[in-house]
């Protein structure tokens, strides 16, 4: 009786240290997740398109994690050119089957923080596309962008 008492002790003290399981905010099953490269954007404004992106000396990356999203723009010279390129930004996003939300929190365009954004995405393969209206009145930006994204990793 008296060895009972600590061996409890011992064997409740022994299964308290197992590893705990923890949850995390990625779905393996979530398409979105990871880092995407730009490989090309068009801009639908009054029935004119233009392609807007990436010109040959930049490139762009967007990341998604299980809430959030960042991108980053960058000229391909490192910052040695007479006209250097550097941009980004972040926030949240929710995704419900093919429609997206973005809430950009930070950006260096200033102007466009804390601004909500509505697209659709399409998933093909390794390929992402997302269209969707952006819209800023006190910009005087109101066009439809159309990107598409190769899956990095």
């Amino acid at each position: 009786m008296k060895l009972l008492f600590p061996l409890l002790i011992c064997v409740i003290g022994i299964s308290s240290c197992q590893q705990k399981e923890t949850k995390t905010e990625q779905k393996p099953d979530q398409p979105l997740i990871g880092s995407w490269h730009l490989i090309s954007s068009k801009s639908i404004e009054k029935g004119d398109t233009t392609v807007t992106t990436p010109p040959k000396d930049q490139e762009m990356v967007k990341i998604f994690n299980g809430t959030d999203f960042a991108f980053f723009t960058h000229d391909l010279k490192k910052g040695k050119t007479t006209n250097p390129v550097y941009s980004s930004g972040s926030g949240t996003y929710t995704l419900r089957d093919s429609d997206y939300s973005e809430h950009l929190v930070y950006c260096n365009a200033r102007d466009w923080e804390n601004l909500d954004f509505k697209f659709t995405v399409k998933f093909s393969g390794d390929t992402l596309t997302q269209t969707g209206i952006e819209k800023i009145d006190s910009l005087k930006v109101d066009h439809i962008i159309i990107e598409t994204y190769v899956k990095l990793r």
